[in-house]
């Protein structure tokens, strides 16, 4: 078995933990210097497929999520451009050339905002609306 880094088993082991299954996860993490945002190149295995319209629709629709994919124009997340901004961004979503089941997509966020202190403040906003918190 290849040595995973430690940022690497840390997204393994928080996404099981997350999910509260035994999801299977892999994941190729690599240091870019970037500003102040967090990309991630996902690829993802559904029960059924779903074409990149179903997955836009979805994203769309996703609360804190921004749809920026438009392939014909060059148009998908950037880090330099997304810094400072609150919501996930998602692009470049398209069908596995491998996998029928296979989606693979682009996301990028703030690592500061969304990745710590809005994050724990949108959660903590949640449970106090659904009364697990008073």
């Amino acid at each position: 078995m290849a040595e995973y880094i430690k940022q690497e088993m840390k997204m393994y082991n928080e996404t099981r933990k997350i999910m509260h299954s035994d999801i299977q996860v892999s994941a190729m993490c690599v240091r870019v210097p970037a500003l102040r945002s967090h990309s991630e190149s996902i690829w993802v295995e559904t029960e059924r497929p779903i074409s990149p319209e179903e997955a836009r629709e979805a994203f769309a629709n996703g609360e804190g999520l921004v749809l920026m994919d438009n392939p014909a124009e060059n148009e998908y997340p950037m880090p330099l451009f997304l810094a400072g901004k609150d919501p996930v961004y998602v692009g470049r979503i398209r069908k596995d050339l491998a996998n029928e089941n296979g989606l693979t997509f682009w996301i990028v966020g703030d690592q500061i905002k969304k990745g710590a202190a809005l994050n724990a403040v949108q959660i903590a906003e949640y449970l106090i609306k659904v009364g697990n918190v008073k």
